[in-house]
């Protein structure tokens, strides 16, 4: 019954679904030192059904702006934030590999930032809610980010 349970998991959260997440994140977010830090973030936040609704609602015009503190209002939902950030660390590494591959992402290994790469022959299915992430977290910290969330970068 577990391998049933294990192949399903893996049907679902396979880097060739997830690796467009990181994509359309990194695309988004403006290129910061230390920006590398905010990967293991992207995959727990945007596939959280009630995260996702949230982020994909978040509004960003000249009369109104959301923000990490509007849309995350309520912090009693990030108890189990940690958890779910150790268990996509492995599909995390993989999209960010699958990214590299297609040539979708760059990674500055000086500065510990990624940045979206220009000469990518494969396109990729644009996420919505992880470019709002990466709007988000636009003028943050790696700092502030994980201190607002309550979570550890490991």
């Amino acid at each position: 019954m577990s391998s049933i349970v294990d192949a399903l998991y893996e049907l679902k959260y396979n880097p060739f679904e997830y690796s467009s997440y990181l994509a359309s994140f990194y695309t988004a977010i403006d290129e910061s030192e230390n920006n590398l830090l905010f990967a293991p973030l992207v995959i727990p936040l945007c596939s959280h059904p009630d995260f996702r609704k949230k982020i994909s609602g978040a509004v960003f015009g000249d009369k109104r702006r959301s923000s990490i503190w509007s849309i995350f209002e309520d912090r009693s939902k990030f108890y189990d934030l940690q958890e779910r950030i150790d268990g996509f660390q492995t599909l995390t590494e993989q999209c960010i590999q699958y990214c590299l591959v297609n040539d979708w992402l760059l990674v500055d290994e000086e500065d510990l930032s990624i940045r979206k790469s220009e000469c990518s022959d494969v396109a990729f299915i644009y996420q919505k809610s992880a470019e709002k992430l990466g709007r988000l977290f636009c003028g943050h910290s790696v700092v502030e980010v994980y201190a607002f969330l309550g979570v550890k970068p490991r």
